[in-house]
């Protein structure tokens, strides 16, 4: 990083250049092409974004994109181990989270929804089922489903 500092900015183009095998956007000042370069540089001795953050971040974009002034919400990540729990009906159900899916009553399943769908006879998002997701009415300030 050192180096960089003092770099002269037909310097700093030609490594960009070398490092992204394109040109430097024009509206990058010297400062933006070090901490470019630099990044370039850490990403190949340390590797970059894994698969599932960079899915992440092209849903992100994506959804920008298509409701360029709506709210980004990301998704929620839960632990293996962790127990859902829902009262619905005055009947509590729980849930427990595992590494490929989710365990009810004995049995494994690969999603929420079906299990929500189970629960109440009726197809429903498990994940707003279970809590984990707002409902577009509950969002807009409205009810939810009440259960």
């Amino acid at each position: 990083m050192d180096r960089l500092l003092v770099m002269r900015m037909v310097d700093l183009r030609i490594r960009y250049r070398e490092l992204f095998r394109a040109k430097p956007p024009k509206a990058f000042g010297p400062d933006l092409l070090r901490r470019s370069i630099a990044h370039r540089i850490q990403e190949r001795a340390y590797g970059g974004l894994s698969r599932e953050n960079q899915r992440l971040l092209d849903q992100l974009v994506k959804a920008a994109q298509a409701k360029p002034n709506g709210r980004l919400e990301l998704p929620r990540r839960i632990k293996p181990g962790s127990e859902l729990v829902r009262t619905w009906n005055r009947r509590t159900f729980r849930v427990v989270v595992l590494e490929g899916g989710f365990a009810y009553e004995g049995r494994s399943y690969s999603s929420l929804s079906e299990i929500a769908s189970e629960i109440t006879g009726t197809k429903w998002n498990g994940p707003r089922f279970f809590g984990l997701r707002r409902s577009s009415d509950a969002v807009a300030g409205g009810s939810s489903h009440a259960g």
